[in-house]
């Protein structure tokens, strides 16, 4: 597969007032945006891997069966050539689907703990590991890279990749930051490579399957969407801690997947949170001073999506779903180890308890999600999650946090509105600015919003023609 280059030429858009536009676009329905603001980005940045010199090994010198597959067993003339950043629990599984699917072959790996990089690409038969993921990311064999490092690199990486024609598959989260989740979806979009976000509960067959349920009108018209998440045990206090509260770590997953099953975009939301389990937590600020909370969200139409989560479940792993229709219900189980039950006098039901580790729970889902970006890439189709998917999933966490503090419900489009773009690229939160007098109120709704700081991705651009095609249909709707 040709590497995708960077365009050497803008696209045809520009900033105005803080919203993009076609340069042939602008009229006087731009009078309503808002004032620009110069962009503030962090300074000093943690460089995300010390580099050490690359390594090469040879696929035979594991004593262990290799498990990977070549470029003449997958049966591809032309395979993409792919390269992992992480060698974690996450990017081992992302890893091993990748050596199985067709048409996509690794070719490089990459973690700081160096040693982790040879054992992977000893065990997945991978030519070259390194401890720096800039070594992966300008590889000029690799087509396309997936980020499994930690989240605060994500955002800085993914610029890299799009600085360097690199397609991206993304573990969630884009960034911690909202505007930077901005900067990081743009720069894919201005060098025209694909992105792709780690959302994998979407991939779940009994999520996809009460979603299959909706869209089919099986239970009828949606009224109400349920969903719960309770960890078996409680994580840390240093995990806890700095790691943006339970709407952010936690319960962004269970939002998302509202957004997922209903099919369309949320109005606004009501959470409350509370500490249950850790009272060690309790001195945390915000949000992270809770093991438990709740939200209401409510969707066009009426329907309204209840989310509950719990950072503790004595009885394992309880990741469900329900959803309430006009003509019926369908609702999901946990998922088991095995299917064998007891039939005693005094118990009847599952032999064992529900998985409690996440990669047990979801490995499926995961290793799903990893092909769709491999079947994508080969054969170049949309990608089932894009940028905007993974930017709505943070606005709808960050609107929960704010909806607890302040103890009241929070439209959706207040947090989009918080972020003022200078260009595509350079984006800043309102709130660190003054540029603005006091009592400033943004209005809109959340995908308009968003739509008006994204430029389109590298499939729509190809889905909408050319500019000149984009020009005439711009003129006549004028």
């Amino acid at each position: 597969m040709r590497q995708t280059q960077r365009s050497p030429s803008p696209l045809p858009y520009t900033i105005t007032n803080g919203k993009l536009h076609p340069y042939c676009a602008l009229s006087n329905k731009m009078a309503n945006f808002k004032t620009a603001v110069i962009s503030i980005i962090c300074a000093g940045t943690v460089k995300a891997f010390s580099p050490t010199p690359l390594k090469s090994i040879s696929r035979y010198e594991s004593s262990d069966v290799p498990l990977y597959m070549t470029a003449e067993e997958s049966g591809a003339r032309d395979p993409v050539k792919v390269g992992v950043i992480g060698c974690g629990r996450i990017g081992i599984v992302h890893l091993g689907a990748i050596n199985k699917a067709p048409g996509v072959v690794p070719v490089i790996v990459s973690n700081p703990t160096v040693s982790k990089a040879e054992d992977a690409a000893k065990k997945y038969g991978v030519a070259k590991f390194t401890s720096d993921a800039m070594e992966v990311i300008t590889d000029p064999e690799v087509d396309a890279v997936w980020i499994c490092s930690p989240s605060q690199f994500h955002a800085d990486q993914i610029k890299a990749c799009a600085a360097n024609g690199k397609h991206v598959f993304c573990e969630k989260p884009i960034a911690t930051d909202l505007a930077e989740t901005v900067e990081a979806i743009n720069a894919c979009n201005e060098a025209g490579v694909k992105l792709m976000i780690g959302l994998q509960r979407r991939f779940d067959p009994n999520f996809l399957r009460v979603r299959r349920a909706i869209e089919e009108k099986e239970v009828g018209d949606t009224i109400i969407v349920k969903t719960c998440s309770r960890d078996p045990a409680p994580p840390p206090y240093e995990y806890v801690k700095g790691g943006g509260g339970i709407f952010n770590d936690m319960a962004v997953h269970d939002l998302d997947m509202t957004r997922f099953l209903v099919g369309d975009d949320p109005i606004e939301i009501l959470a409350v949170g509370s500490c249950h389990i850790d009272k060690s937590i309790e001195d945390l600020p915000g949000s992270e001073a809770f093991d438990t909370a709740s939200c209401i969200v409510r969707y066009p139409n009426g329907v309204n999506a209840m989310v509950d989560v719990c950072r503790q479940s004595s009885y394992g792993y309880d990741q469900r779903a329900e959803v309430l229709g006009t003509k019926g219900m369908i609702a999901t189980d946990n998922v088991y180890p095995n299917t064998a039950k007891i039939y005693k006098n005094d118990y009847t039901g599952n032999a064992d308890m529900p998985f409690d580790f996440f990669l047990s729970r979801y490995f499926e889902a995961y290793v799903t999600e990893t092909e769709a970006f491999c079947k994508s890439l080969v054969e170049d189709t949309p990608v089932p999650c894009t940028g905007i998917d993974g930017l709505v999933a943070l606005v709808m966490s960050l609107a929960a946090d704010k909806s607890a503090a302040e103890n009241r419900w929070v439209k959706f489009s207040e947090i989009i509105d918080q972020v003022y773009c200078t260009s595509p690229t350079e984006c800043v939160l309102l709130a660190e600015s003054d540029l603005f007098p006091a009592g400033f109120k943004p209005t809109g709704d959340l995908i308009t919003d968003a739509n008006d700081l994204i430029l389109p991705d590298v499939d729509k651009q190809k889905e909408a023609g050319t500019f000149f095609d984009r020009f005439k249909k711009l003129v006549g709707s004028a």
